[in-house]
């Protein structure tokens, strides 16, 4: 019985950890495509969306298989739903691409009111604190965990800084205030990939320690 649940979270590990390369890759074409006004990419981005939902679904239901043939107590139960929340956050951020895949088709064949610097960055980013989580969760990492929820902090702070900088451009001339909020829009949705990704890694130290910041369960 022990063998068969071992080989059941082997599987559930390897598809975990292959939606996370998945969401890592759409982030990292999203950014892209933002960066080069790429609409085609920005489309597939879109188009592909099912791809990450489907993962979901097969994780759900491999962790509902388990639960119910295995019957998992302590440890093994705390893996186990730990893993039902972090693919809710990776659905999440796998939305969040295609959000601002859809912003960037709609400011395609318009000249960048600002050099994109910042949100490059917090795309970077997040993107670091995605691969650290899925990491830890991979190693049983408590520091690593640690490490990417105050990464946060950095993705926060240059967020401020697309704000603050946007806000100043619609001041000085109105006319820039519509694909001045957009911008802010796509810098707000890289703000809540970084929360997500935060998220995941509060998960992976639950699952090690069953202590969460909003509870705490033996």
């Amino acid at each position: 019985m022990r063998n068969r649940f071992e080989e059941q979270l082997e599987k559930l590990n390897n598809t975990l950890i292959e939606m996370g390369g998945l969401i890592e890759a759409k982030i990292a074409d999203a950014t892209k495509a933002l960066i080069n006004q790429d609409v085609l990419t920005a489309q597939h981005i879109i188009d592909g969306d099912n791809e990450v939902d489907d993962m979901e679904k097969e994780i759900e239901s491999l962790c509902l298989k388990i639960i119910m043939q295995q019957q998992p107590v302590a440890g093994d139960l705390r893996l186990v739903s730990s893993i039902l929340r972090i693919i809710t956050d990776l659905e999440r951020i796998g939305d969040h691409a295609v959000d601002i895949s859809e912003l960037t088709i709609l400011l395609a064949g318009k000249k960048y009111i600002k050099k994109l610097e910042h949100i490059p960055q917090m795309a970077t980013a997040t993107m670091k604190m995605l691969t650290d989580s899925i990491d830890a969760y991979v190693r049983k990492d408590i520091e690593l965990a640690k490490q990417v929820i105050a990464y946060d902090d950095v993705v926060d702070d240059l967020f401020d800084q697309v704000k603050a900088e946007l806000i100043s451009i619609i001041k000085e001339n109105a006319d820039n205030g519509d694909q001045a909020i957009d911008l802010i829009m796509i810098a707000k949705y890289f703000e809540r990939i970084g929360d997500h990704a935060t998220n995941v890694a509060e998960w992976v130290i639950f699952s090690l320690t069953g202590w969460h910041k909003d509870s705490k369960i033996i």
